[in-house]
């Protein structure tokens, strides 16, 4: 948190990430619900798997990949300073518009590039989906899926996030992904020497 807040509040040039489909996605002020759910679905299944699951494999494998996806966003942050000037002027007095403009004030349309709110949607939603605990939870992976993908889309519709970042955060997922996920598949899969 510390370093979060540290390359949110320098003061350095910034490189403006735009891409021309930006253009054509339209603002949504009622995507501020699931963006700000985001909190709540991020600590339930980290708590789940800290507290909760017996295996703790799978809370290591979800813990390393949210703080190397994190650490690593710090780093690009510090390396690469970068933000984005997609942010309308918001106009109306329903809360829904007040939540955005408390986001806005809140959080700054810089250090975009991954989305962390997207990489740590996925990573959640994949240990979600891979615990067999809850295979047999059909609603629940329903429920787990379908605000997984309103976060996503929440970041573009309400001006938080680039295409690119959301791109971004998506290739860095599948990175630790294959980092923390697949060694032991690859090992198995080499013939074993005489």
């Amino acid at each position: 948190m510390l370093a979060f807040q540290y390359v949110e509040q320098r003061k350095v040039p910034v490189t403006i990430i735009h891409m021309k489909i930006d253009d054509y996605i339209p603002f949504c002020e009622y995507f501020v619900v699931p963006y700000f759910l985001w909190f709540g679905y991020i600590a339930l299944t980290v708590f789940y798997f800290a507290f909760m699951n017996q295996n703790k494999k799978e809370y290591w494998q979800l813990i390393l990949t949210l703080g190397i996806g994190m650490t690593l966003f710090i780093v690009i942050s510090i390396l690469f300073p970068n933000g984005q000037d997609l942010r309308p002027n918001l106009t109306g007095d329903s809360i829904f518009i007040q939540m955005v403009q408390h986001l806005y004030r809140l959080d700054t349309p810089t250090n975009i590039l991954p989305s962390i709110h997207v990489f740590n949607t996925v990573a959640c939603c994949v240990a979600i989906f891979r615990h067999s605990e809850f295979h047999s939870h059909k609603v629940l992976l329903a429920g787990t899926g379908i605000l997984s993908v309103l976060i996503i889309l929440a970041t573009v519709f309400l001006k938080q996030h680039t295409v690119l970042d959301v791109v971004a955060a998506f290739a860095l997922y599948l990175c630790c992904f294959q980092l923390i996920y697949k060694p032991k598949t690859v090992q198995a899969e080499q013939p074993a020497r005489a």
